[in-house]
């Protein structure tokens, strides 16, 4: 087991337990002491768990806790990059598409600029930044109005107007967290509703998550898991995680992020 998959899983028992100790997850992993206080470690660098002797517990704030878009951009970068690669590849040529806001889909937004005659709509103000940008003269850009949250989204009536008046080929949809069942979540009560008007607007819902996102719960729901065509995630998500999502969803689809536990553990 890598690194990574490693910390998955000491991070999703951290936020389903509140804590946990060093001696169970040398058992429960097979691995020393050592290696388990080098993921604590790596965990609490990461503002994920807090060591405590003896072990760790868990950080997870309220369910509406919503961090900023420039403290979410640093968080998981290689992750979000593969990610954004990988979800690339479901777009094409010519189709119409919508991207919410957050830091995973901004990352999609720049992967995407090769991909000709695109007409994306958007709630985010940092997803039609890059989009603005593009070098394809044929793509259009279309930005709903709405009121500005912390995590730069466009939300309330306005938004959710325009976007119910559309019909867009696929979706892409960052979260907050996903869970078996509360499913994909916000801790933001409107921009749960303009996510949910964009999501009905699509006829294809592609749903883009790092594996730190599984096991964590947002006060609002804006689709269950099954209404997921394709979740996208990496090859951090713990394995019961995976056969949650591939029963669940339409399709999952893994990116590989290729880290050794020797360059994790550097």
């Amino acid at each position: 087991m890598l690194a990574r998959q490693r910390q998955a899983v000491i991070l999703e028992e951290a936020r389903r337990t509140g804590a946990v100790r060093v001696s169970d997850l040398v058992t429960r992993l097979g691995v020393s002491d050592m290696t388990v206080r080098r993921d604590l470690d790596v965990l609490a660098g990461r503002g994920l768990v807090e060591k405590v002797y003896g072990g760790a517990t868990s950080v997870i704030g309220k369910s509406t806790d919503e961090p900023g878009f420039e403290a979410k951009s640093v968080r998981q970068r290689a992750q979000k990059e593969a990610i954004a690669e990988l979800a690339a590849t479901l777009v094409r040529p010519g189709t119409a598409i919508g991207i919410s806001a957050g830091t995973t889909t901004w990352t999609l937004a720049r992967a995407l600029d090769a991909i000709p005659g695109l007409t994306i709509v958007t709630n985010s103000i940092q997803v039609a930044d890059v989009l603005r940008g593009s070098t394809q003269p044929d793509r259009t850009v279309v930005l709903t109005g709405g009121v500005r949250t912390p995590s730069d989204a466009l939300v309330g009536p306005v938004a959710v107007h325009s976007l119910r008046s559309l019909h867009l080929d696929v979706v892409f949809l960052g979260v907050h967290g996903m869970a078996e069942g509360p499913g994909f979540t916000t801790p933001n009560l409107t921009e749960s509703e303009t996510d949910r008007a964009l999501v009905e607007a699509g006829r294809k819902l592609v749903v883009l998550a790092d594996h730190t996102k599984w096991g964590t719960v947002g006060i609002s729901t804006i689709a269950d898991l099954d209404e997921a065509d394709v979740v996208v995630t990496d090859d951090g998500i713990p394995d019961e995680a995976k056969e949650i999502l591939a029963e669940r969803a339409g399709e999952l689809m893994i990116a590989e992020t290729a880290e050794t536990d020797e360059a994790q553990e550097a």
